[in-house]
């Protein structure tokens, strides 16, 4: 089981982004070198600030949430984490 968290981000996003875009990545770049965060991204059709990350538990994903600039600064307009079963594994 991992943990699919969604992001969707306020209207004209992007500058405010921007501004907050490298504690964002460290971050990111925190919970993947724990082992907690497996993979992260963007949608970009439409780009609209719209993004998906996947955690190995429901709490490392709140945990991220709980402290992310995005969300802490109000990047974020809202959020989710939902549960996934996997069916392919490596």
């Amino acid at each position: 089981m991992k943990y699919v968290m969604t992001y969707r981000a306020v209207e004209d996003f992007l500058p405010l982004a921007q501004e907050n875009y490298p504690a964002h990545s460290a971050r990111v770049d925190e919970f993947a070198r724990r082992g907690d965060l497996l993979m992260v991204g963007t949608f970009d059709e439409p780009m609209n600030g719209e993004a998906m990350g996947v955690f190995t538990t429901r709490e490392a994903a709140e945990e991220f949430i709980a402290g992310d600039p995005f969300v802490v600064n109000g990047v974020v307009a809202s959020w989710a984490v939902r549960p996934w079963n996997e069916v392919l594994q490596p």
